[in-house]
């Protein structure tokens, strides 16, 4: 495929990051000459230096054979502008970044693919959306639902308490005797294990589990961790993310917005009507403290400053609050969650990068998603007749050994499978895979 990144910030340069280990044809734009040659250094992709809404540069791009012209800079007009001029010049699918929602409320009424644009992301909503979702389960340190619920991806934090500590995967594979959970990743010390037989758990480790719903409730009571219902939420941050989140959250959860900008919390304390909006600093201990920070089943921070996210959060978790989100500015801190104390760091531009890979994947992946700090990606494959995982029973299948199959999706029934498993036309099969080897792991599925 051939595909076109206007933008060399931190969202373009990961997306083209996850392209180039598939071996996609990948130009990048962008007006700084020193980005780009970073971007030649690290990657093997082709780099112009010019701006993206200038036809001269774009036709050098040999825009018109584009597959795919992802326009990501961090100006919301010079994005939009790029997708219109680059589909007028022949670029067959065009996604464009936005900063402002209104786009994508009112994405019908605009009918923006009539003048060029496919696809609108908002990383700011993206965001509030993953935020929602994490909130799904405060005794998980991630969790993702496939086919609502029927199977799903749960992470916890091995500690003294868990009967999981010290053991191999063959030994916990005891533990679940009617096989409604399987191990899929461990990450340890910022190192992602994909685990079989004598792997063992180790304490502070991070588990990942496919699992059934029954599934859930058997490794929550071997972690030794109780479910706990999130009803009073904290937000630090009139942030775009912040309100997205609160308006998302406010007819479940009793949320209070604490935003340091007087003007913007009487703006906000307009704008929502559900959410309790309160003028201060979220560095103060004891204006947490003065707001129920005691009580708090959830503590979000979505500042603009990544080290007060961070601090504050540490500071929600110290006060007891069982679950902690914070918003980093930076991809490389969040695989610092897993060791600093906060249950999960997020980064708006990981997210959308993540959102946009899911247009582009080939094969027959129906769904994928990523796992905060884990070095590899989550995909749900449908089989095909005649493909190559029906061949045998999984265990002759000879599947490499950086990816795993987590479970199988049947006739709306969820299961975990082992090795005498064999595959039926229709299934679709929930694996866990390393970048680099998520082509090798497709060849199966065609």
């Amino acid at each position: 495929m051939r595909i076109v990144i206007a933008g060399a910030g931190e969202l373009g340069l990961h997306l083209a990051k996850l392209l180039a280990i598939e071996e996609q044809d990948i130009t990048i734009i962008d007006q700084d000459e020193e980005v780009l040659e970073h971007a030649r250094n690290q990657l093997d992709v082709v780099t112009l230096v010019g701006s993206s809404t200038s036809i001269n540069v774009m036709e050098e791009a040999n825009i018109a054979k584009t597959d795919l012209l992802i326009a990501v800079t961090s100006n919301q007009e010079t994005n939009i502008a790029t997708a219109i001029i680059g589909k007028r010049l022949g670029a067959k699918r065009t996604i464009a970044r936005i900063s402002n929602p209104e786009f994508l409320n009112q994405k019908e009424k605009l009918n923006l693919k009539e003048v060029g644009i496919d696809e609108l992301i908002s990383p700011e909503s993206l965001a509030a959306k993953e935020i929602k979702r994490l909130l799904k389960e405060t005794a998980l340190t991630d969790t993702f639902e496939f086919d609502k619920g029927i199977l799903s991806l749960v992470g916890i934090k091995i500690d003294d308490d868990s009967e999981f500590l010290n053991k191999t995967m063959t030994e916990t594979a005891y533990m679940a005797p009617n096989h409604d959970f399987t191990t899929v990743a461990l990450l340890r010390d910022n190192q992602t294990i994909i685990p079989h037989g004598e792997n063992k758990f180790l304490k502070n480790d991070h588990a990942y589990f496919i699992a059934e719903p029954t599934g859930i409730d058997q490794i929550l009571d071997l972690s030794g961790i109780k479910r706990k219902e999130v009803k009073n939420l904290m937000i630090l941050g009139g942030s775009k993310i912040g309100v997205n989140t609160a308006r998302e959250l406010s007819k479940k959860y009793k949320i209070k917005l604490i935003e340091k900008n007087r003007e913007k919390c009487l703006r906000l304390a307009d704008e929502l009507r559900d959410t309790m909006v309160i003028n201060g600093d979220g560095r103060d201990l004891n204006l947490l403290k003065e707001e129920g920070i005691d009580y708090m089943d959830a503590f979000i921070a979505v500042t603009a400053n990544s080290e007060t996210n961070i601090i504050s959060s540490l500071v929600a978790k110290y006060a007891g609050v069982k679950k902690t989100i914070a918003l980093v500015e930076n991809i490389d801190y969040i695989h610092l969650s897993q060791s600093i104390g906060v249950d999960t760091l997020i980064n708006k531009k990981l997210i959308a990068a993540n959102f946009i890979f899911r247009h582009i994947r080939k094969g027959e992946v129906v769904n994928l998603t990523s796992v905060h700090g884990v070095d590899a990606e989550i995909l749900e494959f449908e089989v095909k007749v005649g493909a190559k995982i029906l061949k045998d029973e999984l265990r002759n299948l000879d599947f490499p050994s950086t990816a795993v199959i987590g479970g199988v999706i049947r006739k709306n029934s969820g299961f975990t499978v082992r090795g005498n498993f064999i595959f039926e036309p229709g299934d679709r099969v929930v694996v866990l895979s390393k970048p680099e080897c998520i082509h090798a792991v497709e060849h199966y599925f065609k």
